[in-house]
């Protein structure tokens, strides 16, 4: 369980680190909790002046940061943890997005029942609209493809 001692040199290790890419945080929230596996989080929300450097396209950029604070920080901290960074609330949006593009895409197959297929994309992109759409009776999901071709296609049931 990370304490709140460890929970300060998170932050500031995360602060030295965006100081270090002379990037300014306006602000940022550092919380903690166990999930479901008693794994230990950390949601680290950063709010900064211009987050699509950070970003990226598609989210790329944020992942790749995401990883290696994770990495430096279960070094530094020498304890192992799951870190989730979000920056200007990017994942929150691109999350709703998703879910609405799901149930709009699933009404239009329930109506017209005719699959559809959706582009390539990342695995946790894929993971939002297959738990969205699991609870729908009249639609299926199912993931197709390899690597960066992998993509879901809806079908009527």
């Amino acid at each position: 369980m990370i304490n709140q001692n460890q929970k300060r040199k998170i932050k500031e290790a995360v602060e030295e680190f965006f100081s270090k890419m002379t990037v300014p945080v306006v602000k940022m929230d550092v919380n903690v909790f166990t999930d479901s596996a008693e794994k230990d989080v950390v949601d680290l929300n950063i709010q900064i002046e211009e987050p699509q450097i950070l970003i990226g396209q598609g989210g790329q950029t944020l992942f790749e940061i995401q990883r290696l604070l994770r990495m430096m920080l279960n070094n530094k901290m020498e304890s192992i943890f799951y870190l989730n960074l979000d920056i200007n609330d990017y994942k929150n949006k691109k999350e709703n997005y998703l879910k609405n593009l799901a149930k709009e895409l699933a009404d239009e197959v329930a109506l017209k029942k005719e699959e559809k297929n959706l582009l390539p994309m990342p695995s946790y992109e894929r993971r939002i609209i297959h738990a969205e759409l699991s609870k729908r009776p009249d639609v299926s999901t199912e993931s197709l493809g390899n690597g960066l071709d992998r993509h879901i296609i809806i079908k009527p049931n």
